[in-house]
């Protein structure tokens, strides 16, 4: 990376009423990183308060039905608030903290960041505003009263399609605004330099722990490592520290929705191409006259018109395959591993799960996969419940 730049994704494109703001954001960034008392309280904070490391968990039974390689699940879904957010978040409102910010704000989709972010800002007595679509606040109203019993304002947008995109937007409109006092914590891989790098570094303990643990128990490194990607903070936390390991196969799961030929989806990759939104190059799913298409994707936090660019970059030079999944298949995860092995995952890392399933059912018995189980899955049971039929 060069300038905030991953190839010829990444950068700066915003107003010039945020560069300020970006480049403070920066140096505080920059230094905090070459800090041992930050880096030391960061450490302390993910062990003792988020419940680090987690689990890497030989799925047997599972592994034992599909026939082929073994499938181990990062269990990011033990974190304290559920998921993997929760690196990320404790990162940047230590950064906030260190730079005097009274209020942070947030965007969120499935909800998890934002229950993440008004968890911590509770932990360090920080106001907290979190921007919610309320087409998403409709489908995770359980996050939504989360977040407002941890002591977080929750402002729904309604523009456009009311998902994570005006969300994100509508953050970022209100950041320009309040930049003196407000921290915005960016909740994925995405947005103008520094965020796509700074949420990247806060969630490499993902992929360090996998790596130290793969080794551990199977004695070897896993033949693919498996997440699922909207802007894809999970999943560069996962990818990152197995970049330089080329025998390793790095796959992202995408949103197929209804299929790519239903035009229903929020897989970019698959998609879309180069374009410029919430001030960062990278590829977005995009209309003939180049506007930002509708997404669609039955798992909240996967959409997401767009995609990080340090992902777009390992996706152009191959190092990294990005592969549509449709939310029938996600749901025939999600029921799979629920009824498998008693772990009830997220519609989003159910996306993983099914890719990873097919991938280890192809593979010899002697070798590994490792899929990151990004989030749990209590949030989406009410919605699978409805698209089920199911009254509860």
């Amino acid at each position: 990376m060069t300038a905030g730049k991953f190839g010829i994704y990444g950068g700066q494109f915003v107003p010039e009423t945020l560069m300020y703001g970006l480049a403070e954001l920066a140096n505080s960034y920059q230094r905090a990183m070459q800090d041992t008392v930050f880096k030391e309280e960061y450490s302390e904070l993910l062990q003792n308060y988020a419940g680090r490391p987690s689990l890497l968990y030989k799925a047997d039974k599972l592994s034992q039905s599909l026939g082929g390689a073994t499938v181990y699940l990062k269990r990011e879904d033990l974190n304290h608030t559920g998921s993997h957010k929760i690196n990320n978040v404790i990162g940047q409102a230590l950064l906030a903290k260190r730079m005097g910010k009274k209020k942070v704000i947030a965007e969120t989709g499935a909800g998890q960041h934002g229950v993440a972010t008004a968890t911590v800002a509770a932990l360090f007595g920080m106001e907290c505003e979190i921007f919610m679509g309320r087409e998403d606040a409709q489908r995770q109203r359980l996050n939504v009263f989360r977040m407002e019993l941890l002591g977080a304002k929750v402002s729904q947008v309604e523009s456009g399609s009311a998902t994570l995109k005006e969300a994100t937007s509508e953050a970022l409109r209100v950041w320009t605004a309040r930049i003196e006092d407000t921290f915005y914590i960016v909740g994925s891989v995405v947005g103008p330099h520094p965020y796509p790098e700074m949420v990247a570094a806060f969630q490499e303990i993902i992929g360090e722990e996998a790596r130290r643990q793969i080794f551990v128990q199977h004695g070897d490194l896993p033949a693919a490592v498996i997440a699922c990607v909207g802007g894809g903070s999970n999943a560069m936390g996962i990818f990152r520290p197995f970049i330089a390991d080329t025998t390793v196969r790095l796959y992202g799961a995408e949103a197929g929705g209804e299929g790519l030929a239903s035009g229903r989806h929020a897989a970019a990759i698959a998609g879309g191409r180069l374009g410029v939104l919430h001030g960062m190059k990278s590829i977005f799913a995009q209309d003939k006259f180049g506007n930002i298409a509708p997404v669609h994707s039955i798992s909240a936090g996967l959409d997401y018109p767009g995609i990080g660019p340090e992902h777009a970059h390992l996706a152009s030079i191959k190092r990294a395959e990005y592969l549509p999944v449709t939310d029938a298949q996600a749901i025939q995860a999600f029921t799979t591993l629920s009824r498998e092995e008693g772990i009830v995952a997220a519609l989003e890392s159910s996306h993983a799960v099914y890719l990873g399933m097919q991938l280890a059912a192809d593979l010899p018995k002697s070798e590994a996969v490792i899929v990151n189980l990004s989030g749990r899955g209590d949030k989406d049971v009410q919605q699978i419940a409805e698209h089920l039929g199911v009254s509860i």
